[in-house]
């Protein structure tokens, strides 16, 4: 007989779980018949004893089987299915750009996503800024989209990867998010749920990273690549600076409007432009579509300058229910916060550390992420021009312009803001955009 008070108990104790077990907690988790202080008992369990490589192995395919496992063979596709996650961070809007670059590149991409954990934004939650996009649809739609734009960026349905649905909100409010065995479970359960040939993580180091150093990073980037190249689609990680916003930006209607900017040159951040093209030149290569790296950031260019990724962008938001000329009316659709105004510099100054977490928390306080699962968002709040390291920067100067619903949640904002730039005499050393690169074989 089985009971989800032993498996937590043996987790606790610091036992490991069998194939068995972890199975039917998991089937009980999909059917309703764990609880959800029994879920959030066993990630608190596995959070403090940890999971061996084939308890990570046996909890991602049972969350992967817990629902549908998508085929795309009846849809006559006419190139690779791909995909790219990551691991989360602030200012991280490069799935916005990066999915429709693959698949003006030849790629298919069936995009599930999620929303913000903790101070980090969630794609969905971006996308939800943008009047009539549907996040959630059913699996003919997903599938339509998909084969007649090329990517769609959706949520899980009910059907996919369901238990880890339910196991993803109970994380955010029970501060297990930061569990290398459970992110590797929870990314790995949706993405072989998509029926993947090739998969890029992203995973983040620095001060907005889930993981607090660079050997916990690393260890989760083995893990994954383990994990999911184990179970039958190649995987490459990468670990990318996360000690400062990715992207200008902080928040989702504005990184919405930048992902646009980027996509049709208006604007290109330089590290997120590094970060972009270094995940899909990884794709291209693996998936077949380019026969080397420099080849791959050629095409990846290319669809950018000449319109087909910006154009590809705006077909799926009509597709998923969005305005037809959202690529051109952006400004006009995205919400505008009520107070917009910059926070300037109280010194002259290199800028030496930019807090990223706290950047996150910041736009969280104004309402643009979630304290409990139920929380609405203001989509409109976030934090623009947000300074860089190495930046000069003059006393009374923008550090970042604060976008927020009222005079007294931009103090709060800018509050935050001022205590995570930490100004200095000296420029600091230049980090590396993309430290390493590991693969599952």
């Amino acid at each position: 007989m089985f009971l989800p008070q032993e498996v937590i108990r043996q987790k606790r104790e610091g036992h490991k779980l069998s194939e068995a077990d972890i199975s039917a907690f998991i089937q009980g988790v999909t059917n309703n018949t764990v609880s959800e202080g029994q879920v959030g008992a066993l990630a608190m369990a596995i959070y403090f004893q940890g999971m061996e490589m084939d308890e990570r192995i046996a909890l991602t395919k049972a969350m992967r089987d817990s629902g549908i496992v998508m085929s795309w063979e009846s849809e006559g596709l006419k190139g690779p299915v791909v995909d790219k996650h990551s691991t989360g961070g602030v200012g991280d809007v490069v799935s916005l750009m990066l999915g429709p670059m693959l698949a003006a590149c030849g790629g298919y991409v069936p995009m599930i996503s999620g929303r913000g954990l903790g101070h980090t934004g969630g794609t969905l939650d971006k996308l939800d800024s943008i009047p009539g996009y549907q996040t959630s649809v059913d699996e003919t739609q997903f599938r339509k989209v998909v084969k007649e734009t090329g990517v769609a960026i959706v949520s899980q349905t009910g059907e996919l990867a369901p238990a880890d649905k339910r196991i993803y909100g109970i994380r955010d409010v029970t501060a297990t998010v930061e569990s290398i065995d459970l992110i590797t479970a929870s990314i790995l359960a949706k993405k072989l749920a998509e029926g993947l040939d090739s998969l890029v993580m992203d995973v983040k180091v620095g001060s907005g990273a889930f993981m607090p150093t660079y050997e916990a990073s690393r260890e989760l980037a083995e893990s994954i690549a383990k994990v999911a190249t184990g179970a039958g689609v190649k995987t490459t990680v990468l670990l990318t600076d996360m000690s400062q916003c990715l992207a200008s930006s902080a928040g989702n209607a504005v990184e919405v409007a930048e992902a646009v900017r980027f996509l049709t040159g208006e604007h290109r951040t330089p590290r997120l432009l590094e970060v972009t093209m270094a995940l899909g030149a990884e794709l291209l290569v693996s998936s077949n579509l380019a026969p080397d790296l420099d080849m791959a950031r050629n095409k990846l260019m290319a669809c950018l300058d000449d319109g087909r990724a910006a154009n590809v962008f705006g077909r799926m938001v009509a597709g998923l229910g969005g305005p037809e000329d959202f690529v051109q009316r952006y400004d006009h659709y995205l919400p505008k916060a009520n107070v917009i105004k910059p926070v300037m510099a109280e010194k002259s100054g290199y800028v030496a550390e930019v807090d990223a977490r706290q950047m996150g928390l910041a736009v969280v306080a104004m309402g643009g992420g979630r304290r409990t699962p139920t929380d609405k968002l203001d989509y409109s709040v976030g934090l623009t021009g947000v300074c860089a390291l190495g930046q000069d920067i003059a006393e009374g100067e923008a550090l970042v312009v604060v976008h927020a619903g009222s005079e007294a949640a931009w103090e709060e904002a800018a509050r935050m803001v001022r205590e995570a730039v930490i100004l200095s005499d000296k420029r600091p050393e230049t980090l590396p955009t993309v430290y390493e690169r590991i693969t599952g074989e």
